[in-house]
Protein backbone atom coordinates (compact mmCIF):
# COMPACT_ATOMS: atom_id res chain seq x y z
CA UNK A 1 0.00 0.00 0.00
CA UNK A 2 1.35 3.47 -0.87
CA UNK A 3 -0.30 5.16 2.14
CA UNK A 4 -2.00 7.88 0.09
CA UNK A 5 -5.40 9.12 1.37
CA UNK A 6 -8.50 8.25 -0.59
CA UNK A 7 -9.86 11.21 -2.59
CA UNK A 8 -12.85 13.02 -1.11
CA UNK A 9 -15.96 12.62 -3.21
CA UNK A 10 -17.92 15.63 -4.40
CA UNK A 11 -20.87 14.59 -2.22
CA UNK A 12 -18.71 14.33 0.89
CA UNK A 13 -17.12 17.70 0.17
CA UNK A 14 -20.53 19.31 -0.19
CA UNK A 15 -21.65 17.86 3.15
CA UNK A 16 -18.49 19.16 4.82
CA UNK A 17 -19.02 22.67 3.45
CA UNK A 18 -22.65 22.61 4.52
CA UNK A 19 -21.67 21.54 8.03
CA UNK A 20 -19.05 24.30 8.27
CA UNK A 21 -21.59 26.83 7.01
CA UNK A 22 -24.12 25.77 9.64
CA UNK A 23 -21.52 25.86 12.43
CA UNK A 24 -20.51 29.37 11.40
CA UNK A 25 -24.16 30.48 11.59
CA UNK A 26 -24.69 28.97 15.04
CA UNK A 27 -21.46 30.42 16.47
CA UNK A 28 -21.90 33.83 14.79
CA UNK A 29 -18.54 33.39 13.03
CA UNK A 30 -19.39 35.89 10.32
CA UNK A 31 -15.78 35.97 9.07
CA UNK A 32 -15.81 32.27 8.28
CA UNK A 33 -19.31 32.62 6.83
CA UNK A 34 -18.16 35.42 4.53
CA UNK A 35 -15.15 33.42 3.35
CA UNK A 36 -17.32 30.43 2.41
CA UNK A 37 -19.68 32.65 0.44
CA UNK A 38 -16.89 34.51 -1.34
CA UNK A 39 -15.44 31.20 -2.50
CA UNK A 40 -18.91 30.23 -3.70
CA UNK A 41 -18.63 26.86 -2.04
CA UNK A 42 -22.32 26.87 -1.17
CA UNK A 43 -25.50 28.59 -2.29
CA UNK A 44 -26.52 31.44 0.01
CA UNK A 45 -30.11 30.13 0.11
CA UNK A 46 -29.20 26.58 1.09
CA UNK A 47 -31.93 24.98 3.19
CA UNK A 48 -31.03 23.17 6.43
CA UNK A 49 -33.06 20.81 8.57
CA UNK A 50 -32.67 21.89 12.21
CA UNK A 51 -34.27 21.07 15.54
CA UNK A 52 -37.36 23.18 16.17
CA UNK A 53 -39.55 21.64 18.86
CA UNK A 54 -41.28 24.97 19.55
CA UNK A 55 -42.04 25.37 15.83
CA UNK A 56 -40.65 28.90 15.71
CA UNK A 57 -39.40 28.35 12.17
CA UNK A 58 -42.42 26.43 10.90
CA UNK A 59 -45.91 27.40 9.83
CA UNK A 60 -48.58 25.10 8.43
CA UNK A 61 -52.10 25.44 7.10
CA UNK A 62 -54.86 24.82 9.59
CA UNK A 63 -56.15 21.26 9.62
CA UNK A 64 -53.14 19.72 7.89
CA UNK A 65 -51.87 16.36 9.07
CA UNK A 66 -48.15 16.38 9.96
CA UNK A 67 -45.74 13.45 10.19
CA UNK A 68 -44.19 13.13 13.64
CA UNK A 69 -40.70 14.21 12.54
CA UNK A 70 -42.08 17.59 11.42
CA UNK A 71 -43.06 18.31 15.01
CA UNK A 72 -39.41 18.19 16.09
CA UNK A 73 -37.51 19.75 13.18
CA UNK A 74 -38.02 22.40 10.50
CA UNK A 75 -36.42 23.61 7.30
CA UNK A 76 -34.65 26.96 7.36
CA UNK A 77 -32.22 29.08 5.35
CA UNK A 78 -29.25 30.95 6.76
CA UNK A 79 -31.41 34.08 7.11
CA UNK A 80 -33.94 32.25 9.28
CA UNK A 81 -31.20 30.82 11.50
CA UNK A 82 -29.44 34.17 11.88
CA UNK A 83 -32.71 35.73 13.03
CA UNK A 84 -33.49 32.76 15.29
CA UNK A 85 -30.13 33.05 17.06
CA UNK A 86 -30.12 36.85 16.97
CA UNK A 87 -26.84 37.01 15.05
CA UNK A 88 -27.05 40.40 13.35
CA UNK A 89 -23.57 40.21 11.79
CA UNK A 90 -24.33 36.93 10.03
CA UNK A 91 -27.64 38.36 8.86
CA UNK A 92 -25.88 41.31 7.24
CA UNK A 93 -23.31 39.06 5.54
CA UNK A 94 -26.05 36.91 4.03
CA UNK A 95 -28.04 39.92 2.82
CA UNK A 96 -24.89 41.43 1.30
CA UNK A 97 -24.57 38.23 -0.74
CA UNK A 98 -28.15 38.60 -2.04
CA UNK A 99 -29.93 36.03 0.12
CA UNK A 100 -33.64 35.77 -0.73
CA UNK A 101 -35.24 37.91 1.95
CA UNK A 102 -38.82 36.62 1.62
CA UNK A 103 -37.95 32.93 1.34
CA UNK A 104 -40.42 30.54 3.09
CA UNK A 105 -38.87 27.04 3.17
CA UNK A 106 -41.13 25.98 6.04
CA UNK A 107 -43.95 28.52 5.80
CA UNK A 108 -42.42 31.60 7.46
CA UNK A 109 -40.28 34.43 6.14
CA UNK A 110 -37.30 35.70 8.19
CA UNK A 111 -39.43 38.71 9.18
CA UNK A 112 -42.08 36.42 10.68
CA UNK A 113 -39.40 34.66 12.72
CA UNK A 114 -37.89 37.99 13.83
CA UNK A 115 -41.27 39.17 15.15
CA UNK A 116 -41.94 35.91 16.96
CA UNK A 117 -38.47 36.10 18.54
CA UNK A 118 -39.06 39.81 19.35
CA UNK A 119 -35.72 40.72 17.75
CA UNK A 120 -36.06 44.43 17.01
CA UNK A 121 -32.62 44.83 15.39
CA UNK A 122 -33.34 42.04 12.92
CA UNK A 123 -36.77 43.52 12.15
CA UNK A 124 -35.20 46.89 11.33
CA UNK A 125 -32.53 45.34 9.09
CA UNK A 126 -35.01 43.18 7.20
CA UNK A 127 -37.37 46.12 6.68
CA UNK A 128 -34.47 48.26 5.43
CA UNK A 129 -33.51 45.55 2.93
CA UNK A 130 -36.98 45.22 1.45
CA UNK A 131 -38.82 42.53 3.40
CA UNK A 132 -42.55 42.39 2.60
CA UNK A 133 -44.42 43.76 5.59
CA UNK A 134 -47.83 42.24 4.77
CA UNK A 135 -46.62 38.86 3.51
CA UNK A 136 -48.64 35.88 4.77
CA UNK A 137 -47.12 32.82 6.38
CA UNK A 138 -48.37 29.42 5.29
CA UNK A 139 -50.78 29.53 8.26
CA UNK A 140 -52.16 32.84 6.94
CA UNK A 141 -50.58 35.27 9.43
CA UNK A 142 -48.75 38.52 8.74
CA UNK A 143 -45.75 39.74 10.72
CA UNK A 144 -48.03 41.85 12.95
CA UNK A 145 -49.96 38.73 13.95
CA UNK A 146 -46.72 37.20 15.28
CA UNK A 147 -46.24 40.11 17.72
CA UNK A 148 -47.94 38.43 20.69
CA UNK A 149 -45.70 39.20 23.69
CA UNK A 150 -44.84 42.39 25.59
CA UNK A 151 -41.27 42.15 24.29
CA UNK A 152 -42.51 42.20 20.67
CA UNK A 153 -44.49 45.45 21.00
CA UNK A 154 -41.58 47.51 19.65
CA UNK A 155 -41.40 45.19 16.64
CA UNK A 156 -45.08 45.79 15.92
CA UNK A 157 -44.62 49.55 16.21
CA UNK A 158 -41.67 49.42 13.81
CA UNK A 159 -43.76 47.53 11.26
CA UNK A 160 -46.70 49.97 11.49
CA UNK A 161 -44.42 52.98 11.20
CA UNK A 162 -42.99 51.46 8.02
CA UNK A 163 -46.41 50.88 6.48
CA UNK A 164 -47.76 47.53 7.66
CA UNK A 165 -51.55 47.25 7.29
CA UNK A 166 -53.03 47.43 10.78
CA UNK A 167 -56.39 46.09 9.55
CA UNK A 168 -55.04 43.14 7.55
CA UNK A 169 -56.99 39.98 8.41
CA UNK A 170 -55.40 36.56 8.64
CA UNK A 171 -55.70 34.49 5.49
CA UNK A 172 -57.26 31.51 7.24
CA UNK A 173 -60.55 30.39 8.76
CA UNK A 174 -60.24 32.84 11.70
CA UNK A 175 -59.85 36.09 9.71
CA UNK A 176 -58.55 38.06 12.69
CA UNK A 177 -56.99 41.52 12.58
CA UNK A 178 -53.86 42.45 14.57
CA UNK A 179 -56.22 44.19 17.02
CA UNK A 180 -57.94 40.86 17.69
CA UNK A 181 -54.52 39.31 18.32
CA UNK A 182 -53.46 42.05 20.74
CA UNK A 183 -56.79 41.74 22.59
CA UNK A 184 -56.40 37.96 22.77
CA UNK A 185 -52.91 38.06 24.26
CA UNK A 186 -53.60 40.92 26.67
CA UNK A 187 -51.39 43.71 25.29
CA UNK A 188 -53.07 47.02 26.23
CA UNK A 189 -50.18 49.16 24.96
CA UNK A 190 -50.41 47.53 21.55
CA UNK A 191 -54.20 47.88 21.48
CA UNK A 192 -53.88 51.62 22.08
CA UNK A 193 -51.17 51.90 19.42
CA UNK A 194 -53.21 50.06 16.79
CA UNK A 195 -56.31 52.17 17.43
CA UNK A 196 -54.28 55.37 17.25
CA UNK A 197 -52.97 54.24 13.86
CA UNK A 198 -56.32 53.47 12.30
CA UNK A 199 -57.37 50.04 13.57
CA UNK A 200 -61.13 49.49 13.31
CA UNK A 201 -62.41 49.10 16.87
CA UNK A 202 -65.43 46.98 15.89
CA UNK A 203 -63.75 44.87 13.22
CA UNK A 204 -65.08 41.31 13.21
CA UNK A 205 -63.40 37.98 12.61
CA UNK A 206 -64.88 34.98 10.80
CA UNK A 207 -67.05 34.24 13.85
CA UNK A 208 -68.37 37.84 13.97
CA UNK A 209 -66.45 38.49 17.20
CA UNK A 210 -65.15 41.98 17.91
CA UNK A 211 -61.87 42.67 19.76
CA UNK A 212 -64.00 43.52 22.82
CA UNK A 213 -65.57 40.06 22.76
CA UNK A 214 -62.14 38.43 22.33
CA UNK A 215 -60.61 40.36 25.23
CA UNK A 216 -63.62 39.54 27.42
CA UNK A 217 -63.41 35.81 26.75
CA UNK A 218 -59.66 35.56 27.37
CA UNK A 219 -59.80 37.65 30.56
CA UNK A 220 -60.07 34.39 32.50
CA UNK A 221 -56.91 32.31 32.59
CA UNK A 222 -58.61 28.94 32.58
CA UNK A 223 -55.62 26.92 33.74
CA UNK A 224 -54.86 29.14 36.73
CA UNK A 225 -58.51 30.20 37.22
CA UNK A 226 -57.37 33.79 37.61
CA UNK A 227 -58.60 36.99 36.03
CA UNK A 228 -56.25 39.11 33.93
CA UNK A 229 -56.01 42.79 34.77
CA UNK A 230 -54.47 43.48 31.36
CA UNK A 231 -57.56 42.09 29.63
CA UNK A 232 -59.77 44.14 31.95
CA UNK A 233 -57.79 47.23 30.98
CA UNK A 234 -58.16 46.41 27.28
CA UNK A 235 -61.93 46.12 27.67
CA UNK A 236 -62.03 49.47 29.45
CA UNK A 237 -59.97 51.04 26.67
CA UNK A 238 -62.12 49.59 23.89
CA UNK A 239 -65.30 50.82 25.56
CA UNK A 240 -63.71 54.26 25.85
CA UNK A 241 -62.96 54.01 22.12
CA UNK A 242 -66.74 53.57 21.63
CA UNK A 243 -66.69 49.85 20.88
CA UNK A 244 -70.20 48.41 20.44
CA UNK A 245 -71.01 46.80 23.78
CA UNK A 246 -73.98 44.84 22.40
CA UNK A 247 -72.24 43.44 19.30
CA UNK A 248 -73.36 39.87 18.60
CA UNK A 249 -71.25 37.00 17.23
CA UNK A 250 -72.56 34.25 14.95
CA UNK A 251 -74.08 32.50 17.99
CA UNK A 252 -75.78 35.78 18.99
CA UNK A 253 -73.59 36.06 22.08
CA UNK A 254 -72.72 39.53 23.26
CA UNK A 255 -69.58 40.43 25.23
CA UNK A 256 -71.80 40.35 28.33
CA UNK A 257 -72.53 36.66 27.65
CA UNK A 258 -68.80 35.97 27.56
CA UNK A 259 -68.18 37.91 30.76
CA UNK A 260 -71.03 35.98 32.41
CA UNK A 261 -69.55 32.68 31.20
CA UNK A 262 -66.33 33.63 32.98
CA UNK A 263 -68.33 34.83 36.00
CA UNK A 264 -66.27 38.01 35.77
CA UNK A 265 -68.13 40.60 37.81
CA UNK A 266 -65.57 43.32 37.01
CA UNK A 267 -66.26 43.14 33.28
CA UNK A 268 -69.97 42.60 33.79
CA UNK A 269 -70.21 45.79 35.83
CA UNK A 270 -68.12 47.63 33.25
CA UNK A 271 -70.36 46.55 30.38
CA UNK A 272 -73.67 47.05 32.12
CA UNK A 273 -72.64 50.58 33.04
CA UNK A 274 -71.68 51.12 29.38
CA UNK A 275 -75.18 50.14 28.24
CA UNK A 276 -75.05 46.37 27.78
CA UNK A 277 -78.51 44.83 27.60
CA UNK A 278 -78.93 42.29 30.39
CA UNK A 279 -81.69 40.32 28.66
CA UNK A 280 -80.13 39.68 25.25
CA UNK A 281 -80.47 36.00 24.34
CA UNK A 282 -78.04 33.85 22.40
CA UNK A 283 -78.89 31.27 19.75
CA UNK A 284 -79.98 28.84 22.50
CA UNK A 285 -82.31 31.34 24.16
CA UNK A 286 -80.00 31.95 27.13
CA UNK A 287 -79.46 35.35 28.69
CA UNK A 288 -76.38 36.31 30.71
CA UNK A 289 -77.95 35.24 34.01
CA UNK A 290 -78.33 31.68 32.69
CA UNK A 291 -74.63 31.67 31.80
CA UNK A 292 -73.67 32.64 35.34
CA UNK A 293 -75.94 29.90 36.65
CA UNK A 294 -74.23 27.29 34.46
CA UNK A 295 -70.69 28.06 35.62
CA UNK A 296 -71.12 29.08 39.26
CA UNK A 297 -69.87 25.74 40.54
CA UNK A 298 -66.75 25.68 38.33
CA UNK A 299 -65.39 29.19 38.85
CA UNK A 300 -63.56 29.05 42.21
CA UNK A 301 -62.05 32.51 41.76
CA UNK A 302 -65.41 34.14 41.09
CA UNK A 303 -67.94 35.94 43.27
CA UNK A 304 -71.22 34.79 41.69
CA UNK A 305 -73.41 36.70 44.12
CA UNK A 306 -72.05 39.96 42.70
CA UNK A 307 -72.71 38.78 39.15
CA UNK A 308 -76.34 37.95 39.96
CA UNK A 309 -76.84 41.21 41.79
CA UNK A 310 -75.40 43.27 38.93
CA UNK A 311 -77.66 41.62 36.38
CA UNK A 312 -80.79 41.92 38.51
CA UNK A 313 -80.04 45.54 39.33
CA UNK A 314 -79.78 46.28 35.60
CA UNK A 315 -83.12 44.75 34.73
CA UNK A 316 -82.29 41.12 34.04
CA UNK A 317 -85.30 38.81 34.04
CA UNK A 318 -85.53 36.64 37.14
CA UNK A 319 -85.15 32.89 36.97
CA UNK A 320 -88.56 31.34 36.22
CA UNK A 321 -89.87 30.39 39.71
CA UNK A 322 -90.73 26.74 38.86
CA UNK A 323 -87.09 26.40 37.79
CA UNK A 324 -85.68 27.81 41.03
CA UNK A 325 -84.41 24.37 41.98
CA UNK A 326 -81.73 24.88 39.34
CA UNK A 327 -80.48 27.87 41.28
CA UNK A 328 -80.20 25.75 44.43
CA UNK A 329 -78.56 22.96 42.46
CA UNK A 330 -75.95 25.26 40.94
CA UNK A 331 -75.36 27.48 43.95
CA UNK A 332 -75.83 25.19 46.96
CA UNK A 333 -72.19 25.85 47.89
CA UNK A 334 -72.71 29.61 47.50
CA UNK A 335 -75.49 30.63 49.93
CA UNK A 336 -74.85 34.32 49.30
CA UNK A 337 -75.64 33.82 45.63
CA UNK A 338 -78.94 32.11 46.47
CA UNK A 339 -79.69 34.93 48.88
CA UNK A 340 -79.38 37.52 46.12
CA UNK A 341 -81.48 35.57 43.64
CA UNK A 342 -84.28 34.70 46.06
CA UNK A 343 -84.57 38.30 47.23
CA UNK A 344 -85.59 39.28 43.70
CA UNK A 345 -89.00 37.62 44.23
CA UNK A 346 -91.94 38.99 46.20
CA UNK A 347 -92.74 35.41 47.10
CA UNK A 348 -91.75 32.00 45.84
CA UNK A 349 -93.50 28.67 46.21
CA UNK A 350 -91.67 25.53 47.23
CA UNK A 351 -91.79 22.46 45.00
CA UNK A 352 -90.54 18.92 45.37
CA UNK A 353 -87.52 19.50 43.12
CA UNK A 354 -85.90 21.62 45.81
CA UNK A 355 -85.54 18.51 47.91
CA UNK A 356 -83.33 16.84 45.33
CA UNK A 357 -81.33 19.92 44.43
CA UNK A 358 -78.50 19.47 46.96
CA UNK A 359 -76.50 16.26 46.39
CA UNK A 360 -76.31 13.91 49.37
CA UNK A 361 -72.55 13.69 48.97
CA UNK A 362 -72.17 17.40 49.58
CA UNK A 363 -74.28 17.21 52.71
CA UNK A 364 -72.26 14.26 53.98
CA UNK A 365 -68.96 16.01 53.31
CA UNK A 366 -70.06 18.91 55.47
CA UNK A 367 -71.48 16.71 58.19
CA UNK A 368 -74.93 18.04 57.43
CA UNK A 369 -76.83 15.00 56.21
CA UNK A 370 -80.07 14.65 58.10
CA UNK A 371 -83.62 13.40 57.87
CA UNK A 372 -85.79 16.14 56.45
CA UNK A 373 -88.80 14.77 58.32
CA UNK A 374 -87.47 15.77 61.74
CA UNK A 375 -88.98 18.61 63.60
CA UNK A 376 -87.66 22.00 62.55
CA UNK A 377 -86.21 22.98 65.90
CA UNK A 378 -84.45 19.60 66.25
CA UNK A 379 -82.81 19.97 62.83
CA UNK A 380 -81.64 23.48 63.61
CA UNK A 381 -80.19 22.35 66.93
CA UNK A 382 -78.37 19.30 65.53
CA UNK A 383 -76.96 21.08 62.49
CA UNK A 384 -75.83 24.14 64.41
CA UNK A 385 -78.09 26.57 62.60
CA UNK A 386 -78.34 28.72 65.65
CA UNK A 387 -78.40 32.08 63.94
CA UNK A 388 -81.74 31.55 62.23
CA UNK A 389 -84.25 33.87 63.79
CA UNK A 390 -87.80 32.67 63.07
CA UNK A 391 -90.54 35.22 63.51
CA UNK A 392 -94.08 34.22 62.58
CA UNK A 393 -95.24 37.64 63.59
CA UNK A 394 -93.08 40.60 62.75
CA UNK A 395 -93.79 44.26 63.18
CA UNK A 396 -93.89 46.64 60.28
CA UNK A 397 -90.99 48.55 61.78
CA UNK A 398 -88.70 45.54 62.00
CA UNK A 399 -89.67 44.57 58.45
CA UNK A 400 -88.72 48.02 57.22
CA UNK A 401 -85.36 47.70 58.96
CA UNK A 402 -84.76 44.39 57.25
CA UNK A 403 -85.85 45.82 53.93
CA UNK A 404 -83.34 48.62 54.29
CA UNK A 405 -80.63 46.09 55.01
CA UNK A 406 -81.40 44.32 51.77
CA UNK A 407 -81.74 47.57 49.88
CA UNK A 408 -78.14 48.32 50.70
CA UNK A 409 -77.32 45.38 48.46
CA UNK A 410 -79.54 46.76 45.74
CA UNK A 411 -82.55 44.44 46.16
CA UNK A 412 -85.75 44.72 48.18
CA UNK A 413 -89.24 43.31 48.45
CA UNK A 414 -92.32 45.24 47.55
CA UNK A 415 -93.34 47.37 50.52
CA UNK A 416 -97.05 46.64 50.79
CA UNK A 417 -99.28 45.49 53.68
CA UNK A 418 -100.31 42.42 51.68
CA UNK A 419 -96.77 41.15 51.69
CA UNK A 420 -96.87 40.72 55.48
CA UNK A 421 -99.67 38.18 55.53
CA UNK A 422 -97.51 35.09 55.11
CA UNK A 423 -95.07 33.92 57.78
CA UNK A 424 -91.82 35.78 57.28
CA UNK A 425 -88.32 34.71 58.23
CA UNK A 426 -85.19 36.74 58.74
CA UNK A 427 -82.07 34.68 58.02
CA UNK A 428 -79.02 36.21 59.64
CA UNK A 429 -76.60 33.44 58.67
CA UNK A 430 -76.45 32.87 54.89
CA UNK A 431 -74.47 29.66 55.40
CA UNK A 432 -77.60 28.06 56.80
CA UNK A 433 -79.80 29.03 53.89
CA UNK A 434 -79.72 25.88 51.76
CA UNK A 435 -80.75 23.57 54.59
CA UNK A 436 -83.25 26.08 55.87
CA UNK A 437 -85.12 26.06 52.55
CA UNK A 438 -85.48 22.29 52.70
CA UNK A 439 -86.19 21.96 56.39
CA UNK A 440 -88.98 24.48 56.75
CA UNK A 441 -91.15 23.17 53.93
CA UNK A 442 -90.76 19.55 55.05
CA UNK A 443 -91.66 20.31 58.65
CA UNK A 444 -94.55 22.75 58.28
CA UNK A 445 -95.85 21.83 54.82
CA UNK A 446 -96.95 25.15 53.37
CA UNK A 447 -95.58 27.98 51.26
CA UNK A 448 -93.50 30.62 52.96
CA UNK A 449 -92.08 33.99 52.12
CA UNK A 450 -88.41 33.96 52.89
CA UNK A 451 -86.68 37.22 53.60
CA UNK A 452 -82.91 37.31 54.00
CA UNK A 453 -80.98 40.16 55.48
CA UNK A 454 -77.46 40.69 56.67
CA UNK A 455 -78.00 41.86 60.23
Amino acid sequence: MDGTAAPITKSAAAKLVKRNFLEALKSNDFGKLKAILIQRQIDVDTVFEVEDENMVLASYKQGYWLPSYKLKSSWATGLHLSVLFGHVECLLVLLDHNATINCRPNGKTPLHVACEMANLDCVKILCDRGAKLNCFSLSGHTALHFCTTPSSILCAKQLVWRGANVNMKTNNQDEETPLHTAAHFGLPELVAFYVEHGAIVDSVNAHMETPLAIATYWALRFKEQEYSRDHHLICRMLLDYKAEVNARDDDFKSPLHKAAWNCDHVLMHMMLEAGAEANLMDINGCAAIQYVLKVTSVRPAAQPEICYQLLLNHGAARIYPPQFHKVIQACHSYPKAIEVVVNAYEHIKWNVKWKRAIPDDDLESQGQKTSLGRRNNELFREQGIGKVNIRKKITKRSLAQSTRAVSNDGLSFKDSPESYQMPLFVLADPEAFSLFLLAYRTTFGFSVRIFLARI
